[in-house]
């Protein structure tokens, strides 16, 4: 076990995991997370971009080592296996976090190119309504009911797949599509 941490073997990496799982081996903990943190870190800069959320993708993943251990099963396949699809999995949830954020910001997008449309005398307001309403209606059918659902009926992104019977990511994807769309016909017609 005292082997180098870069260079441990499929036997060494199993034995480890094994005393992690069945005594809370706070060293061989130490050693798995050496062996592995350069793998998870080059890969999360890889797709995640950042040095920050790499670092994160490592400790959520190396946390889930050290709490889900036990249910470790070599009959399905090796330590490192099993370790790269806990981090591709974390991987998968933060870039879904980071795109919902973004999500989050295109409805407030669209609403500065119309800012110097406001003269004051409610004017500004009327021919916003009045491109909104005519550039909505160039969305396809499922990508204009989820826009207007959200942004006109003010239903939450929830009630609106409950009433539509879908998926809320597929309510999430229509309203990013129409979003994006959306925002092309305004900027493209904006002067």
């Amino acid at each position: 076990m005292e082997a180098e941490a870069s260079g441990l073997q499929a036997e060494q990496l199993l034995q480890l995991l094994e005393q992690v799982a069945c005594h809370r081996d706070k060293q061989a903990f130490a050693l798995l997370f050496k062996h592995f943190a350069p793998k998870i870190r080059a890969f999360g800069v890889q797709r995640l971009g950042q040095q920050g959320l790499a670092l994160d993708l490592l400790q959520e993943t190396m946390t889930t080592v050290w709490t889900k251990a036990h249910l470790f099963n070599g009959e399905k396949g090796a330590v490192s296996t099993w370790v790269f699809t806990i981090m591709r999995n974390q991987c998968f949830d933060m870039l879904r976090r980071v795109q919902h954020n973004r999500e989050d910001a295109y409805g407030d997008d669209i609403w500065p190119l119309f800012e110097d449309c406001d003269s004051g005398d409610g004017l500004g307001d009327h021919m916003l309504s009045e491109k909104l309403l005519k550039n909505m209606d160039k969305l396809p059918l499922l990508q204009r009911q989820v826009v207007q659902g959200v942004y006109l009926q003010e239903l939450s992104q929830q009630e609106l797949a409950e009433r539509l019977g879908i998926p809320i990511g597929t309510v999430k994807s229509r309203l990013r599509l129409g979003l994006e769309k959306l925002r092309s016909y305004l900027e493209k017609h904006h002067d």
